[in-house]
């Protein structure tokens, strides 16, 4: 009996280190840590306090963006469009409060409110009119840059109240201090972990990316499932909005322009598939921190802007790469 015992828990543990090995999150962080360590060797700034605190800071808007962008990739879609979308929800929620036209708060929700407005357009166009994802989002790109500039007058709006900015307040932690919008998006990224994994509107999330018309044919209501995605990844990036405010103070219509490009870097390098239904949002999060730490890590080893934005590109490919070797060797 104790060496059928002894055999079925080792067997245990070979069948736990397997699904381990092959979850979805685990090559992310693997390449998390290693980047760490690499850049921890490069420069004795990399591990103190302060330097962790502000590659978290960096990461919190484009990781918060991501959780967008990863709802919608695990429909097979795609967003172009999610950063200049943020940048228009801070200009407004931004000039609203600082003209008074609205209180603060209120001015916060309006934000939002028209970010989820683009995500409920993206989203009719898409299911409605079957327009291709990429094709819509690329038009609303250009809408969201054009009305941006258009609203704030090409000014960068300063004097907000602290109601807009007290997200980038800070709160030590040991001995470093961390922002309440870092721990905004952790929560974020739990409660949509949550939701994926636990409860049936998750389980369609990935059927529908899995396969449309066997979701359909399931009963699943594929339409309003896909059309609630889009809008709820609106209001996300509405929430994005807010932490880029509170994190530069001002509403800047040029700021987080381009996000949309680090956004879908991070859902790739979290394990994210672009083909749909596979990837976990956790992974996106490991995928934001790899984005800030490669950043963070090659500006303290002095190397310019132009190769970071390089080494990052060939990480996106190299990522997609893995990725469809691996869809090859499972259709297998």
């Amino acid at each position: 009996m104790s060496t059928a015992t002894a055999q079925l828990r080792a067997a245990s543990a070979r069948i736990n280190w397997r699904g381990l090995t092959t979850h979805p999150t685990a090559g992310p962080l693997v390449a998390l840590l290693a980047s760490c360590v690499f850049f921890s060797l490069q420069s004795d700034q990399f591990l103190s306090g302060g330097n962790l605190s502000l590659v978290v800071q960096q990461v919190m808007v484009v990781g918060t963006l991501a959780l967008g962008q990863t709802l919608i990739i695990l429909t097979a879609g795609i967003d172009l469009s999610c950063g200049a979308v943020m940048a228009f929800g801070t200009i407004v929620m931004a000039k609203l409060a600082a003209e008074g036209t609205l209180p603060p708060l209120a001015a916060v929700v309006a934000g939002i409110g028209v970010c989820g407005l683009f995500g409920l357009l993206n989203g009719a166009l898409v299911t409605l009119v079957r327009l291709p994802p990429f094709i819509v989002t690329l038009g609303m790109l250009n809408v969201a840059f054009a009305l941006t500039h258009i609203y704030s007058d090409e000014q960068t709006i300063t004097d907000l109240p602290g109601a807009l900015t007290g997200l980038g307040n800070t709160f030590p932690m040991g001995r470093t201090d961390i922002t309440y919008g870092s721990v905004l998006t952790v929560v974020l990224f739990l409660v949509l972990a949550y939701m994926l994994g636990q409860t049936a509107w998750g389980k369609h999330t990935y059927a529908l990316g899995n396969s449309p018309d066997v979701a359909r044919l399931t009963g699943i209501r594929t339409t309003r499932l896909r059309l609630g995605i889009y809008t709820l990844a609106g209001v996300i990036y509405g929430i994005a909005a807010l932490l880029l405010v509170s994190r530069t103070g001002v509403g800047d219509p040029k700021a987080g322009q381009t996000d949309n490009l680090d956004a879908i870097t991070a859902v790739v390098l979290g394990g994210t598939s672009l083909f749909g239904g596979r990837g976990a949002v956790l992974g996106t999060l490991v995928g934001a921190l790899i984005v800030g730490v490669f950043r963070n890590g090659l500006q303290l080893m002095g190397v310019g802007s132009i190769y970071q934005t390089l080494i990052t590109g060939a990480l996106v490919i190299l990522a997609v790469a893995v990725d469809q070797i691996s869809r090859r060797r499972a259709s297998r």
